[in-house]
């Protein structure tokens, strides 16, 4: 018993002159989260694909019209039917907040700085774009006991927007190189900083229906930026993520009842076939049907794209026939098939192609951003995996004599419009399928063959619904900010048909 009370004794001596939490820390465990740690997050929060699984990410594609779905029941987006959107985007904001404090006398803080309102910027135009007015200048005040933030005017968004991507083109103007960066910019400042003009010319040619708006300044930004010069400057350029073992395309490994029965549309394969392109051979494959009658899998007849609006039952019955063409094999075989490009110097020279017809700069002509775009384009094509390519890869030859016939630059601004539009819905195949739809709403081109008779968008069956609705969460939580955001909106009633004041004459 003496032994015992010794023993406990020398314990309790032992702990009083020590520290407990030392005792209690594993060394092998970070005790601080760095900086470079959270960046990778954040950052990955916009270049990573945030569906769900395969079928989300055919679904979201299904709405811009690049594909059509034969399977186990009509896809929703196909026929236009799209409902609650979601502010789970936000979720990213405490971390974005995390960085920044844990940043603080950094060598790279300026740099942080200007990831962090980078993806701000990136996140509420996602959000803004959806569905109107927000919540953003009230958005993260959880931890300051505001749990139901107002909602900001779209307007007042956009704005927060430009003026968060013009600081972060300033941050990184200061900043360095910094740790934590998953995209091909590996932390350089310099690529980050034209990511952020690129990324605020789309902002602003999105905003062309108010470029005469006195608050917004939309040309006057425009033409800054663009005299700047600081911009992305090659095809290889671009803002997003390369695919890998780890983290793999969404269509890869999905086996018959997701990606082999996707159908290439008829806006796809028509325009291409039109065109003279060769990423025809690239997205799909050749119709089982055409290969039965004779034609070769090199022969661009063999590609045939569903009509999107097309009854169901009458779509999957003639896709059992072996009618259409299904994408590319490469999607579900490849790992990495090819790139998420996000922000692409393509992209960007159309939207100034664009800008130079509209009269918002004079700098080149509308006819050398065209075709710089195109170029880069197919060059990114080009050094994909030419081996599924069915024996038509793109070659440089291709790219240098491309512009002849329909792709020749037309005389006529509107032709010239509807060019550059194409190309850019062309770029955004199976990448960036929210772009391609916001484009749709703002130019209503290419024509999407809506038909009343199969569309699921019942209170306007004539057209494609402009916007998503609030997430139905807001009801529960955030019940009076929603009503009075939908009463100045809306008329008070969420309605996917409803017009944002971005699409308002």
């Amino acid at each position: 018993m003496k032994k015992f009370i010794t023993a406990i004794t020398g314990m309790l001596m032992f702990w009083s002159c020590s520290n407990f939490d030392e005792i209690n820390t594993n060394p092998n465990t970070p005790t601080q989260v760095s900086p470079s740690l959270l960046c990778t997050n954040i950052i990955l929060s916009v270049a990573k694909y945030q569906g769900r699984d395969a079928k989300e990410y055919i679904s979201d594609n299904a709405l811009p019209k690049y594909v059509g779905y034969a399977n186990e029941g009509q896809l929703g987006t196909q026929y236009n039917l799209i409902t609650n959107s979601s502010f789970d985007r936000m979720t990213i904001l405490p971390d974005i907040d995390k960085m920044l404090e844990f940043s603080k006398g950094d060598p790279a803080e300026n740099s942080y700085k200007g990831v962090a309102h980078f993806i701000r910027a990136y996140t509420f135009y996602l959000l803004t774009m959806k569905m109107g007015d927000i919540p953003y200048s009230e958005a993260n005040l959880g931890n300051q006991g505001n749990y139901k933030p107002k909602y900001d005017l779209q307007k007042e968004v956009f704005i927060g927007i430009l003026e968060e991507l013009e600081q972060a083109s300033m941050d990184f103007s200061q900043g360095s190189s910094f740790q934590g960066d998953p995209t091909i910019f590996q932390g350089n400042p310099t690529k980050w900083k034209r990511a952020c003009n690129a990324f605020e010319l789309k902002v602003l040619m999105s905003l062309s229906a108010k470029v005469n708006d006195a608050d917004l300044k939309i040309k006057q930004r425009f033409a800054a930026i663009v005299a700047e010069n600081v911009l992305l400057e090659s095809a290889s350029d671009y803002f997003g993520l390369d695919y890998n073992t780890v983290n793999t395309h969404p269509l890869y490994s999905t086996n018959d009842m997701f990606t082999a029965r996707t159908l290439l549309s008829t806006i796809v394969v028509d325009n291409l076939k039109i065109l003279n392109d060769k990423r025809l051979f690239y997205f799909g494959e050749p119709s089982a049907a055409q290969l039965t009658a004779g034609h070769t899998a090199q022969d661009a007849d063999s590609y045939v794209g569903v009509k999107t609006s097309l009854d169901y039952g009458l779509m999957n019955s003639n896709y059992t026939k072996g009618l259409y063409s299904k994408i590319n094999l490469r999607y579900q075989t490849k790992q990495n098939s090819e790139p998420r490009r996000m922000l692409t110097y393509a992209e960007q020279e159309f939207i100034l192609a664009e800008a130079r017809i509209k009269g918002w700069i004079s700098t080149s002509s509308a006819k050398e951003y065209y075709e710089n775009g195109t170029k880069a384009a197919l060059t990114n094509m080009m050094n994909t995996d030419a081996s599924y390519a069915h024996g038509n890869p793109i070659t440089i030859n291709d790219i240098t004599t491309y512009f002849t016939g329909a792709a020749a630059f037309a005389t006529d601004q509107d032709s010239q419009l509807k060019q550059i539009w194409m190309q850019r819905y062309l770029l955004n195949f199976l990448v960036d399928s929210e772009t391609a739809y916001f484009e749709y709403r703002r130019n209503k081109y290419p024509d999407f063959e809506i038909d009343p008779a199969t569309n699921l968008n019942v209170n306007s069956p004539t057209n494609l619904p402009i916007r998503y609705l609030y997430p139905s969460s807001e009801l529960n939580y955030n019940s009076v900010n929603l009503t009075e955001a939908l009463n100045r909106q809306y008329e008070g009633y969420d309605e996917i048909n409803k017009t944002m004041w971005l699409l308002a004459n």
